[in-house]
């Protein structure tokens, strides 16, 4: 067996590992990189830019749907099922070969193949063939789609999001479970691309939001478009011939079995360390397996092992892993001088339609930081200048200040350019801007953007009567009520 010594061992090359390698080698350690699987992160192979081009298909294809509501008639549309996914995987190939083309411009003593485990707590064995022993070592190693074994049973038409990409053509049916970002950006762009679609949730949650109103609004809006089932349970997924035995059961505890080609299964995805023997590595972990971490530093308890992006279970979005894994990296670098890194305001996007973005704090968080003690400003897009000028007049945006100071806490939306609000509503979260602030700030006439100044207003409105002391828990923080 080959034995390398080095200042810092990360596993796993995507976002997060690279991210920390590059943090580690300019501090001037001796960085060693491990990777078993393919290179090109998950969001380059399967995840952001393979989805998104997906949408966009069927963002054209929906444009040709509305456009009579502006007077505008064109001709018969034809999907062509082969033509959309060559140009998914062909696009997909070349953003992970920007990826893959980086990778291997490391220098290659600094990449080692094959998938890591741990034999003591600086020391790991990587696929029999290789020992390294690390001073520090950076954990990066992702997550994987979660697919219940009694439905994968099924057979291969049980999917995961992952599979998609690989389609050379738009099959007939597909059921989507779970309606999370994936699921729902996943099942519109099929729906919208002529694919018989049906979604299923087994409560009422909807992408990331929290808040109530605009969760409820979200479900509105969406079941408009789309055949979604909230609170019904997969009861049974079975092999028919050709296509799949779908068999679920709605709240009322009546059961419905449906025929579909494809199951695809977006519950989740879980963190990728079930391989790593993280027994052997001297840290703590939580009842799932998940090494316990400081969220500023990314640090193991007191020891020199660090984690970063998906594999923790935090925010799994490409631009917190790359944030983890640059604090994962540094302070590996110069462990035991470990110090807190920037941290920036949670901000996450759906693309669909509507879109939906948080930002900063969200409802769910300030039920328990602020028991319920918050004001909120509303409004609704249905009458909105330039939503209606778009025949995009849909959704909801609520923000959250924070009584006495009035400062500005965070957003939940679901509407019309929600990707654009969303960052602008970020940065002046970071920022700490207060709610009045912000109104001084322009807006120009027609834009979205017009209609978060008359949220913010109606915020600022709310903030002159805080609620009398002492304030009440919020009475009912869950989703879907």
């Amino acid at each position: 067996m080959k034995h390398i010594r080095c200042d810092v061992a990360i596993i796993g090359a995507g976002t997060a590992g690279l991210s920390a390698y590059r943090a580690a080698r300019a501090a001037g350690k001796h960085a060693v990189l491990i990777e078993g699987g393919p290179y090109g992160t998950t969001c380059a192979r399967v995840g952001c830019m393979p989805s998104k081009l997906l949408i966009s298909a069927a963002e054209a294809a929906h444009a040709l749907h509305t456009a009579p509501a502006f007077g505008v008639h064109p001709g018969a549309a034809r999907i062509d099922g082969p033509a959309v996914m060559d140009r998914v995987r062909r696009e997909r190939d070349r953003f992970a070969g920007f990826v893959v083309e980086n990778v291997e411009g490391l220098p290659a003593a600094d990449k080692l193949r094959g998938y890591a485990r741990f034999a003591a707590p600086g020391r790991l064995v990587v696929d029999e063939h290789t020992e390294v022993q690390a001073e520090r070592i950076v954990i990066a190693t992702g997550s994987v789609p979660v697919v219940p074994e009694e439905w994968a049973r099924a057979g291969p038409r049980v999917i995961h999001s992952d599979a998609v990409f690989e389609w050379t053509d738009l099959p007939k049916s597909v059921a989507v479970i779970g309606t999370g970002v994936i699921g729902l950006e996943l099942g519109q762009a099929l729906h919208r691309l002529g694919v018989r679609v049906a979604l299923y949730a087994r409560g009422n949650s909807i992408a990331q939001l929290s808040d109530p109103a605009v969760l409820a609004d979200a479900a509105a809006v969406l079941q408009e478009e789309l055949d979604v089932r909230f609170q019904t349970q997969v009861v049974s997924v079975q092999p028919d011939g050709e296509q799949l035995a779908l068999t679920t059961r709605n709240a009322a505890g009546d059961e419905r079995q449906e025929h579909y080609e494809h199951v695809l299964v977006a519950i989740g995805r879980a963190p990728n360390v079930q391989a790593l023997r993280l027994d052997l590595a001297g840290i703590e972990r939580d009842r799932r397996g998940i090494p316990l971490y400081d969220r500023t530093t990314m640090q193991c308890g007191t020891s020199p092992i660090f984690i970063a992006g998906d594999a923790n279970d935090e925010l799994p979005l490409l631009p917190e892993a790359a944030d983890q894994g640059r604090i994962a990296g540094h302070n590996a670098a110069w462990y035991p001088d470990v110090q807190p890194g920037l941290r920036r305001t949670p901000l996450a996007i759906a693309f669909t339609e509507p879109q939906i973005a948080t930002a900063g704090a969200g409802w769910r968080t300030l039920c328990q930081s602020h028991h319920g003690g918050f004001a909120v400003g509303t409004v609704s897009f249905a009458n909105q200048g330039r939503s209606r000028v778009m025949l995009q007049n849909k959704g909801t945006l609520r923000v959250y200040g924070e009584y006495g100071s009035g400062r500005f806490l965070g957003a939940e939306m679901a509407g019309p350019r929600a990707e654009h609000i969303g960052h602008l509503l970020a940065w002046a979260v970071q920022a700490g801007l207060t709610v009045a602030a912000m109104l001084d700030m322009p807006f120009y006439h027609p834009v979205v953007e017009e209609g978060v100044r008359t949220a913010l207003r109606d915020l600022a409105e709310a903030l002159k009567h805080p609620p009398p002391e002492p304030r009440q828990p919020c009475p009912d923080c869950t989703p879907g009520t």
